[in-house]
């Protein structure tokens, strides 16, 4: 128990005494310290807490005196005065002009008799300062012991209930995701809106850091979980006094074995479904029945499925230790091999429905290949356990047609190499991807040799304008002339004329996207929208 002022007063061996009627309050003031002192100023010396102890040999008497040394005393921390009585001593009683000042301060001011030396009191508070922590330290050993012997149980729950049981302070594991996986509590009880956010930012970390905070009077704090890699979020909800906090980094280590414990049980099971990956995408031409029953096995069951490819081993400080085991008919790594690929891998394939992930290929080269649902954000997932790495995403298609869109994820590797994110199959955005990887000074330069007769022309910039909307409108003259707000007559004769001058064709394709590629790039390379920020339309003719 904390040392108050209260029980030193008690201590009939000190023999101390109050100078005025002190208000229970201040009594209860908690004393961390004592201390001697007889400067006329001593608050800078002082860390808070202390019983500062003073013969009042340089302080003079007069009221304003007495109020300024009370205050810088009250300033510096003290939580409360004493002062030394007795033969050869300045004062054989306390002097008015300083009770009042300590009155007035609020400030308990205590006499220490002649017979009782400071040192006295010194070691009373030191040793009941000493009797505190040793009753601390016996707390925590009794709680660690605990823990240790919910350890050797089954499971997070029993450690998380023991914890609570000892420190009164609520306690939940989640996985890297914030998905619930133990929680102390018998009914389990919505998150506040600030541990969503303290579980983010510390997830976002890694194994680099804690976040605490405050919600409706609550102390929050999130802990991560796990040796080298993150596997869980520990999420604390109240203030844990000295006796627990010293106790929390045991908490953390055991959790956290608890999880590695989790994490190796499961390797047979992410090896089974590695395998089901490898066997799916080993039949060149699987029925549609069939791929759907393979998916539902492992419990994916979306109508639509992309495939995603991540390259591991290039990732800034990654290395991949050991090679991935060799696969079926492909070669593919579906074993769980040491090295940061297998790592990641394993992070995938519990973030992912289905948890369909595979290593294939080994170090340097190793990648990983996923089957995901179609409604799964899987730029959140890459960004949380791949990030800075080189990653493609297919297009959502059937489950017998995911060959093909892994292939397509591992052609855009280059592009999201190239980019510095991961790059995304969509049908109408070939052309984006081939803006976006141009050098600019070679794009410009091709759209001024295609477009170049136009602009010495009169009007160049209408028949450039006609020519666009013509083209985004896959070559409806209506349309051309309802956005250019001109009869399509208008419109026919600008295009004769701009055909003549550049020698191109409209009814030839090669020249129609030509001439489409050079508008797109005159507006900046964006073909993914079209005027008004609407969806463009794909080049005509192609």
């Amino acid at each position: 128990m904390p040392l108050h002022i209260s029980d030193l007063l008690a201590r009939p061996d000190l023999r101390l005494s109050v100078t005025y009627d002190v208000p229970p309050e201040l009594l209860a003031r908690t004393i961390e310290a004592a201390t001697v002192s007889d400067l006329p100023t001593p608050g800078k010396w002082l860390q808070g807490g202390e019983l500062l102890m003073t013969i009042g040999l340089l302080l003079p008497m007069e009221p304003a005196a007495c109020r300024a040394y009370v205050r810088d005393a009250a300033e510096g921390g003290a939580a409360c005065l004493a002062l030394g009585l007795g033969q050869g001593l300045p004062y054989q009683e306390a002097p008015q002009p300083l009770v009042a000042a300590a009155e007035e301060a609020g400030l308990p001011l205590l006499t220490v008799p002649d017979e009782v030396p400071f040192i006295a009191v010194t070691k009373a508070v030191f040793d009941a300062r000493a009797d505190e922590q040793r009753a601390l330290l016996q707390r925590a050993f009794a709680t660690q012991r605990r823990l240790t012997a919910a350890a050797a149980g089954d499971g997070l729950r029993p450690m998380l209930t023991e914890w609570t049981a000892a420190t009164g302070v609520g306690a939940a594991v989640l996985d890297p995701l914030g998905r619930l996986l133990a929680t102390s509590e018998h009914a389990q009880r919505a998150l506040p809106a600030q541990a969503h956010d303290l579980l983010e930012r510390v997830a976002a970390r890694g194994l680099r850091g804690s976040a605490a905070s405050t919600a409706a009077g609550q102390q929050l704090e999130v802990q991560p979980l796990g040796a080298r890699r993150l596997r869980g979020l520990l999420l604390l909800t109240g203030r844990p006094d000295d006796a627990a906090r010293s106790v929390v980094p045991g908490l953390v280590s055991l959790l956290s074995l608890e999880l590695e414990r989790r994490h190796l049980r499961d390797e047979p099971e992410r090896r089974r479904r590695s395998a089901l990956l490898s066997e799916l995408l080993a039949d060149e031409d699987p029925t549609a029945d069939r791929a759907r029953d393979m998916l539902r096995s492992a419990g994916l069951t979306a109508e639509r499925v992309r495939g995603v490819v991540v390259e591991a081993a290039s990732a800034p400080g990654r290395t991949v230790t050991g090679p991935a085991e060799s696969g079926a008919a492909d070669g593919a790594g579906d074993g769980a091999g040491d090295g940061a690929a297998q790592e990641m891998a394993a992070d995938l394939a519990l973030a992912v429905p289905g948890g369909l992930v595979r290593v294939v290929g080994g170090a340097p080269d190793a990648v990983i290949e996923a089957v995901v649902g179609e409604e799964l954000d899987i730029r959140e997932v890459l960004a949380r356990f791949a990030p800075h790495c080189p990653a493609g995403i297919g297009p959502a298609t059937a489950p017998e047609a995911v060959r093909v869109s892994l292939r397509q994820a591992a052609g855009l590797l280059a592009v999201s190499r190239s980019s510095g994110a991961p790059a995304q199959a969509r049908q109408s955005q070939a052309s984006r991807l081939l803006l976006d990887l141009g050098d600019r000074r070679t794009l410009h330069g091709y759209a001024d040799t295609v477009l170049g007769p136009l602009d010495l022309a009169d009007h160049g910039e209408e028949l450039i304008a006609t020519l666009a909307a013509w083209l985004e409108t896959g070559g409806a003259w209506d349309a051309t002339s309802r956005r250019l707000g001109v009869h399509r007559h208008t419109v026919r004769n600008r295009l004769d004329k701009a055909m003549d001058l550049t020698g191109r064709r409209l009814d030839d394709p090669d020249d129609r996207f030509d001439l489409w590629l050079a508008t797109r790039i005159r507006r900046g390379g964006a073909p993914g929208t079209g005027p008004g920020g609407r969806p463009a339309p794909p080049p005509p003719g192609r």
